[in-house]
């Protein structure tokens, strides 16, 4: 299974811890997400994660996100990254107003400094 198919499955599952760790280890490993290959992924939620992750951590290392990803369109029904968004409006309107722009045109909704680290 592909980095990147990881990470979406992470999100899908709201697994930030094992969300977090992954983007991690990708950030010290130095990826080149401009190279990223498009994942082979039947579950087509799983690609768009994959393909708004994808540009938002490209765009986070200063680098221009591959090809593919412009090709993937939103998901069908908006998916909120923190599950209390649910039922906390404050946060709900939040993450639809500041998600980062990758996620948020993919109706893919977190807080605006979704996995940034210190």
């Amino acid at each position: 299974m592909e980095l990147i198919e990881q990470l979406a499955q992470a999100a899908l599952k709201r697994d930030h811890l094992q969300l977090r760790s992954l983007v991690q280890d990708l950030t010290r490993a130095k990826v080149n997400w401009s190279k990223l290959s498009r994942p082979s992924i039947a579950d087509p939620r799983l690609l768009v994660i994959s393909a708004a992750l994808t540009e938002l951590l490209a765009q986070r290392n200063n680098q221009t996100p591959p090809a593919w990803t412009k090709e993937i369109g939103a998901l069908k029904e908006p998916f909120f990254l923190l599950e209390s968004a649910a039922t906390m409006k404050r946060l709900r309107v939040l993450c639809e107003t500041q998600s980062p722009e990758p996620m948020r045109k993919r109706l893919l909704y977190a807080p605006p400094h979704f996995l940034e680290f210190v």
